[in-house]
């Protein structure tokens, strides 16, 4: 096994080609986080982006994405952004993990998505997670998600579409925009998530400009395997809700949703998911990727799990152990929180009340040119029933 290592930008395009072709033969990498212009787009604004090119007898059979910083600490390609990792490959092809970081020039890789099939990386992984899809593969025309739904949550289907009635008396037609070209509806996104992050005590990510660039990069990338899709929830002319994300020939990635606090008693995150759920079937999309995530929300919409991995592959180095060493505690706390209602609840309300004492802060700016819309007029809600919980 040869491996060499490339700058994404400096691929040509028969490598891209040898990679799309290893996405295509295996349903475990067709998710658009594995694309080659997923990792192009992060090495344009992360300077330690890399990727290595396994061959065999000089044909190139496995492509690894990464990041790698000054003292040879590894992390997949958009660690904290990407909902879906690996060492995309053809099939039977197989390699040695502390060759590969040998020849990567890293002491220490780190993962927190990796696809349950990556075996070579097995022995390093540190815990196992459930990643909630939705199959969209069902049915012979868009209705069979919708049916799948209301037969296993018919008041949940039955409230949610009572509310997007009500919504649309109350604010205007309802109307929905599977790949919506005005970047306006963009920025709007940008703004309510931002918004969200501060007020629940979260990491700001679009408080970053280097991610604000980069999505905004992606909504221009139109490709066969890789497109950045902005979807929009409307009423009249008001966006209410929107998401974005990236997407492949046949698996969508739920990345960033957000909707106008002023509808929040409309549920117009879920309105949103069903919508779009309902068009990316319609559009060629068979698998809708939710990520890793203990979320209510997650548990009502999805048909089945993936299982994704998180560790560290390493090398006997000082500087690995010591990485070991300050990063798994770390990741084992955060998951021994998540894990367990008791603990999480109450971080979560401390996050919350965290984030109210926050001092309001604009949405994300790019650049002198990025121009905020105007405030919208107002539109006081009548507060319909809350959507009832999940049955245990």
């Amino acid at each position: 096994m040869d491996i060499e290592i490339h700058r994404p930008e400096e691929l040509t395009d028969s490598l891209r080609e040898a990679w799309h072709r290893a996405m295509d033969e295996s349903p475990d990498y067709a998710n658009p986080f594995l694309a080659p212009q997923f990792a192009a787009g992060i090495g344009a604004y992360r300077g330690g982006t890399r990727v290595a090119v396994l061959r065999e007898a000089g044909e190139a059979v496995g492509f690894l994405p990464y990041e790698r910083n000054a003292v040879g600490v590894g992390r997949a390609v958009g660690l904290g952004l990407s909902d879906c990792q690996a060492l995309v490959h053809r099939p039977g092809i197989t390699w040695d993990p502390q060759e590969l970081l040998r020849s990567c020039r890293l002491s220490a890789f780190e993962f927190d998505h990796l696809v349950e099939e990556q075996k070579p990386f097995g022995r390093y992984v540190t815990g196992m997670f459930d990643s909630p899809v939705i199959d969209l593969k069902d049915g012979d025309d868009d209705a069979g998600y919708a049916e799948w739904l209301r037969g296993a949550y018919p008041s949940i289907a039955k409230t949610t579409l009572k509310k997007e009635r009500r919504l649309g008396r109350d604010a205007g037609e309802m109307r929905f925009v599977f790949d919506e070209r005005d970047p306006g509806p963009l920025r709007q996104l940008m703004r309510w998530k931002s918004d969200q992050y501060r007020r629940t005590g979260r990491m700001d990510r679009f408080a970053r400009p280097w991610i604000v660039d980069l999505v905004t990069h992606f909504s221009h990338v139109r490709d066969e395997h890789f497109a950045g899709v902005l979807s929009v929830l409307y009423a009249g002319e008001r966006p209410v809700a929107a998401h974005f994300g990236p997407r492949s020939r046949t698996v969508f990635a739920c990345w960033f949703t957000a909707y106008d606090p002023d509808f929040r008693y409309y549920s117009p995150g879920l309105i949103m998911h069903l919508r779009l759920a309902e068009a990316a079937r319609r559009d060629g999309v068979r698998l809708m990727d939710l990520g890793r995530g203990d979320k209510e929300y997650k548990d009502w919409l999805k048909t089945r799990e993936l299982r994704v991995g998180e560790g560290f592959a390493t090398r006997p180095h000082p500087v690995a152990a010591a990485y070991r060493l300050w990063r798994r505690p770390v990741r084992g706390l955060r998951n021994t929180v998540l894990a367990h209602p008791r603990l999480r609840d109450p971080a979560d309300r401390l996050l919350k009340a965290a984030g109210s004492l926050r001092t309001p802060a604009p949405g994300p700016q790019r650049s002198p040119r990025h121009d905020p819309q105007q405030a919208p007029r107002q539109v006081p809600p009548q507060a319909p029933p809350q959507a009832p919980r999940r049955k245990r």
